[in-house]
């Protein structure tokens, strides 16, 4: 459906890609991967049309409807949320419009009436008499509830504008899908709904996204963007990321033997370079060794920070009691009498569709937020820090340089060893002197996770710690949890962090209770499923 030709890309005379040649047939879904700043989303932009290339073509195979998924969340203010979803596909919520403004005219003329006849064929022929029901279908699908549907987008939280969007891309059985970080923002429950949908779907689906899990599901073929290249293979992420390192393997061992060679031949040239008798012969392989090289290995622009936790101390037999602890907020009971004890051992994942309840526990267990009924008791072992779903006042009019800032929260004062601790996750040279406040999403939140690694603490609370990070950041967090010997409560929307971290699974219900299974959450699901 789409061809991509000899596609080449510069920004400031830099080439961001090369010499592209690819294709995307029907049926399958093609997942784009890259490190931040590799060209991800501008690719995908260039495949939608909305930006142009340095050089190069990329072909839609006629009469296809290609959808993308948008961007700006108050695009649509002005806009009924059905009306914004209907207008996934333009060309029907038009003809729709067209057609009701005529009937709604008081001296309708037979002109009038014969247009309206086309009018209502082709509406028709379109599926717009399904639209609405189809559109609610949609909304209901990825957890917006049907009271709001008649609203207006500028009355929506921000989270259900993006679930709107979404279902607006989805809308109208188009062919062609781009969809750039679909995931972002969802709860879990709508992106295994999205899953279902885009496994479904006969179409061609690109999509940019962050959650390997996601990927793995519903990917048929791998976009690598690196090395200022782009190359397509098939199989889902996994199957990408293990023949990767197969093949990084290879390399290695490849270039351990080339290595041993020289080793022998420089060997042989000292011994006998000075032997007339073997003059001629040490001569020869001198030519050899001049034409063998040790391969280096590619200079990925892949970069894997390195998370870890170490406790102080290990944490005793009481850790915390949490008891009847409700919670009203802004006239919304989000906690009703919550209680919990968490156990030696205890990696607990916060889950489903009330984030509120969730966040507004994390900050009274931190006494960030006092409870309106409740109490919670924290074990004289234990030790918790925090990472907060918004770490906004971490950094904002802050004018200290990364090693300031990570100083406040270092046992170890010294700028050698917060430059190596700041080494790990990725900030080197000039870097550590950028001032924190003009840092990047993804950037802020790995001083965050350093904060946390530098606390010593032997319970860890960490409120959605994947938003704003790249793939392999979220693989080196992930690596981090399941390896540390201490008590976890996390709040994701990752399931494969959620799935190989957590032993325990409290799903968080709208009524501000909340269902606790001593489970992975993959069990918990197929439990939960078995129920409904």
């Amino acid at each position: 459906m789409i061809t991509v030709s000899d596609l080449s890309l510069q920004y400031g005379g830099q080439p961001l890609f090369s010499h592209v040649d690819l294709q995307f047939t029907q049926g399958n879904c093609y997942g784009i991967i890259g490190a931040n700043g590799a060209g991800k989303s501008t690719f995908l932009k260039i495949l939608s049309g909305e930006l142009d290339s340095t050089s190069g073509n990329v072909a839609v195979q006629p009469n296809v409807r290609m959808s993308i998924l948008k961007q700006d969340q108050n695009q649509y203010d002005a806009f009924s949320v059905l009306d914004t979803v209907v207008m996934g596909n333009q060309r029907l919520y038009d003809v729709g419009r067209e057609m009701n403004a005529l009937y709604e005219k008081e001296d309708f003329s037979d002109e009038d009436g014969l247009r309206a006849a086309d009018l209502q064929a082709e509406y028709a022929e379109m599926g717009g008499y399904e639209a609405e029901s189809d559109a609610s279908r949609i909304l209901q699908g990825l957890g917006v509830d049907i009271s709001h549907h008649d609203g207006a987008m500028a009355t929506l939280d921000p989270r259900l504008k993006v679930k709107v969007l979404l279902a607006q891309a989805l809308f109208g059985n188009p062919d062609i899908l781009l969809l750039d970080e679909p995931t972002n923002n969802l709860d879990i429950d709508a992106v295994t709904w999205l899953e279902d949908f885009l496994l479904d779907f006969p179409g061609t689906v690109i999509v940019v996204s962050h959650d390997r899990y996601f990927l793995n599901t519903v990917c048929t073929h791998i976009v690598d963007i690196d090395y200022n290249q782009i190359k397509l293979y098939v199989g889902n992420y996994d199957f990408w990321y293990e023949s990767s390192q197969l093949v990084q393997q290879l390399i290695r061992n490849q270039n351990k033997r080339n290595e041993e060679k020289i080793k022998e031949l420089q060997e042989f040239i000292a011994r006998f370079s000075a032997n007339k008798s073997k003059s001629k012969q040490a001569t020869a392989r001198r030519k050899l060794l001049d034409k063998l090289t040790v391969e280096e290995l590619p200079a990925s622009s892949r970069r894997y920070p390195w998370v870890g936790f170490s406790p102080d101390r290990e944490v005793g037999k009481d850790i915390l009691f949490v008891t009847d602890v409700s919670k009203t907020i802004d006239g919304v009971k989000v906690l009703d009498h919550v209680s919990f004890i968490v156990e030696h051992g205890d990696k607990i994942a916060f889950v489903g569709e009330n984030e509120n309840a969730q966040t507004a526990l994390f900050q009274i267990l931190t006494g960030e937020l006092e409870p309106d009924e409740g109490m919670v008791r924290w074990g004289q072992t234990a030790s918790f820090s925090y990472f907060p779903k918004d770490n906004t006042a971490f950094f904002q009019d802050n004018d200290d340089n990364l090693v300031e800032w990570l100083r406040q929260f270092s046992p170890d004062p010294h700028e050698s060893y917060l430059r190596t601790f700041l080494g790990r996750m990725l900030f080197s040279g000039d870097d550590v002197y950028k001032q924190v406040k003009v840092l990047s999403g993804g950037e802020k939140v790995r001083c965050m996770l350093s904060r946390m690694m530098l606390s010593g603490a032997n319970v860890l609370l960490l409120d959605q710690p994947t938003n704003h990070l790249d793939l392999e950041s979220i693989a080196a967090l992930n690596n981090g949890l399941e390896a540390v010997k201490c008590n976890v409560l996390l709040a994701s929307h990752d399931h494969q962090l959620v799935q190989t971290v957590a032993n325990r699974v409290f799903d968080f219900t709208a009524d501000g209770r909340f269902v606790d299974s001593k489970s992975t959450y993959d069990e918990y699901l197929e439990k939960k499923n078995a129920q409904e």
